[in-house]
């Protein structure tokens, strides 16, 4: 690797940093922190890691201090960790203001993480993006040291995917013509999720598909030389078929075996923890478990309603739950829970004080009672201040026993 090419890739990343358009996401960074950005396959770690840089410029940053660079150019495809520090003297040689690090995929380059340490021991502003196939929390964390605050990006949440289709609300949208378009929109969302590429293509349910067969063949069973696909694919597609249920390891195991397939509760237990750390799904516990039952049962859910419909053939209410979910892991990543005693609430929001249940539909008066009921016998345990069902379309205030409980519909829950 020359010098020459290197300023090239920096010169020609400058343009692109100029010409790029970004859908505004709703993604927060503190302005003394370095950040290591992971998440999921394509929900837009780059972009992101692009929306900071134009962030910087728009509060008088000078372009000149952005050090940008993508490993996956093929130009750099041969680059060994030993030529990193040249890419930063050929910045040197560029420019004489001080580097802003922005390293996307640097996961490439085999012994990245001393480089990028070192950077942030020398007090350099660094931000870095990866696959997860070869960058996983845990080793970031004990790899960096604590000197890298880790962010995690999602797929779009529901306002980042009007704005993306030109959506701007307007004032009292609910009761004008405007709530139909919103509607619609929210239809596709619902089945095929927020992955910001999937706007583009009119065949959703193929690209989603090419995309998890990425992650399951990449992020999965390559990184972790899975020998029994097979096995795991119906741990996937369990877990896909009982969002609503805590899971039984043991249970899983059995209908696995039941296919004939040997595997011991400790392997599912295993693949499950591969398919939390790749970014497909991600567990929930239960707040009133012992402590040590909250880690070996729990919830899963997936990252994302699309991925999730692959597994499905009557999703509705299964994505419900799902996507309810996902935004409570937007908001408060794993610091909310679900209840369970002899009676299970959806979710429990400690900071808010806020018991959740989600229900597709109570019109039936059998459904609403019994929806309603779980929530008062929860209660009586949780006291909390709020108490919420969250629907397909319904939307009213009811008290009972002094309680107001609010019935939400999932539309307006999600642009509150």
């Amino acid at each position: 690797m020359d010098k020459e090419t290197i300023k090239k890739i920096l010169v020609e990343n400058h343009e692109l940093i100029l010409k790029v358009e970004l859908v505004k996401r709703d993604v927060f960074f503190e302005d003394a922190g370095n950040y290591v950005l992971v998440g999921s396959r394509r929900a837009g770690k780059t972009y992101c890691m692009l929306q900071v840089i134009k962030d910087m410029l728009s509060r008088g940053t000078d372009l000149s201090s952005i050090f940008y660079i993508n490993f996956e150019d093929e130009r750099l495809l041969e680059l060994k960790v030993t030529e990193l520090n040249l890419m930063v003297d050929a910045f040197k040689e560029l420019f004489t203001t001080t580097p802003i690090y922005f390293l996307d995929e640097i996961q490439n380059i085999e012994g990245w993480e001393k480089f990028a340490r070192r950077l942030a021991d020398a007090g350099s502003r660094v931000f870095i993006t990866g696959s997860n196939a070869k960058m996983l929390s845990r080793e970031i964390a004990t790899t960096l040291g604590g000197r890298f605050i880790i962010k995690e990006i999602y797929p779009y949440n529901f306002q980042e995917y009007l704005t993306a289709n030109l959506i701007e609300l307007e004032n009292n949208w609910k009761y004008g013509a405007q709530r139909f378009e919103i509607r619609k929109h929210f239809e596709t969302y619902f089945y095929y999720g927020g992955f910001p590429e999937i706007l583009r293509f009119k065949e959703k349910r193929q690209w989603l598909d090419n995309l998890y067969q990425k992650i399951f063949y990449g992020d999965l069973v390559a990184r972790y030389k899975i020998r029994n696909e097979f096995a795991l694919k119906l741990t996937v597609k369990k877990l896909a078929e009982n969002i609503h249920d805590e899971v039984s390891f043991n249970r899983i195991k059995n209908i696995i075996q039941s296919t004939g397939t040997k595997i011991g509760t400790s392997t599912v237990l295993e693949y499950i923890s591969f398919l939390e750390e790749s970014w497909l799904v991600f567990g929930v516990k239960n707040y009133l478990a012992k402590i040590s039952d909250r880690e070996t049962k729990k919830k899963y859910y997936f990252i994302d309603n699309g991925i999730l419909s692959l597994f499905l053939i009557n999703p509705a209410t299964i994505l419900l739950e799902n996507m309810v979910a996902v935004k409570l892991r937007q908001l408060y990543a794993d610091q909310f829970y679900y209840v369970k005693t002899s009676n299970e609430v959806d979710f429990y929001i400690p900071s808010k004080k806020m018991l959740i249940q989600v229900c597709y539909m109570m019109s039936k008066t059998d459904t609403e009672k019994r929806e309603m009921n779980a929530l008062l016998k929860i209660n009586e345990v949780i006291k909390a201040d709020y108490l919420t069902i969250i629907t397909l379309d319904e939307e009213r205030k009811k008290n009972v026993n002094g309680l107001e409980i609010n019935i939400i519909p999932i539309l307006k829950w999600l642009l509150a």
